[in-house]
């Protein structure tokens, strides 16, 4: 989400983080997101006895509450976007510039594979693989675009309204999108590439990263123009 946006409900003596603090904070968030997200993945498929349910429902759960921690602790520092989405997002409301988005972007990428590689690590994997599962079709990409539409959606609606809950709604709304969408609710462009990453439950194959991240993008840059004319203030 908009740092900016977060900061209007801060005291307006605090001070502006420095670039480097908050490009390490979408560093280690976009870490623990990615461990999160690829370990309990792991973990689900080791202790379900083959019930896919289970698996899902312990990455689900397990999704959700890193997210709700990561965006408490972060926001007030970069704005907890630890998605290539939201910072999108963030350049075209002119509330990030240019190249500080670029390497936030670079910063998510960076930390989030890194996580991938040390959830491998504890589980006793190999460190660098590639995924072999199948994610395609019409179904999966539509789902996409609108679990990143939501996310999106979810975001500036809690900014505008009730700024306190993002947290928790954020959490909320992708455990929900783990279930209500096809495709799982990737909702993240930086995740989906380091999924490639993983030959495990979470993972995506390298050829079907293109079609999710186009359709992420345009989801998330509808939710942009609609979220801004609904959500904006009375003037």
């Amino acid at each position: 989400m908009s740092e900016d946006m977060i900061r209007d409900e801060q005291p307006r003596a605090a001070v502006h983080p420095g670039l480097a603090r908050r490009l390490t904070a979408e560093a280690i968030g976009s870490f623990f997101l990615f461990c999160v997200v690829i370990g309990s993945g792991i973990m689900g498929e080791t202790l379900s006895g083959g019930n896919v349910a289970i698996a899902l429902l312990g990455n689900t759960l397990a999704t959700g509450a890193i997210l709700f921690v990561i965006i408490l602790i972060f926001a007030p520092l970069s704005g907890a976007h630890f998605n290539p989405a939201v910072t999108l997002v963030a350049f075209v409301r002119r509330e990030l510039p240019g190249r500080e988005a670029a390497l936030y972007i670079l910063a998510q990428l960076a930390g989030g594979i890194i996580g991938v590689w040390a959830a491998h690590l504890m589980f006793d994997l190999d460190i660098l693989q590639f995924s072999s599962k199948t994610r395609t079709g019409t179904g999966q990409w539509a789902g996409e675009a609108i679990a990143t539409f939501g996310l999106i959606f979810t975001i500036l609606g809690a900014v505008r309204y009730r700024p306190a809950w993002v947290a928790p709604a954020v959490g909320l709304y992708i455990s929900a999108g783990y279930w209500f969408t096809s495709s799982t609710s990737f909702a993240n462009p930086a995740i989906t590439v380091a999924r490639a990453f993983s030959d495990t439950f979470a993972g995506i194959a390298p050829a079907d990263v293109g079609p999710f991240l186009i359709a992420q993008i345009a989801g998330a840059l509808l939710a942009a123009m609609i979220g801004g004319w609904l959500f904006a203030e009375a003037r």
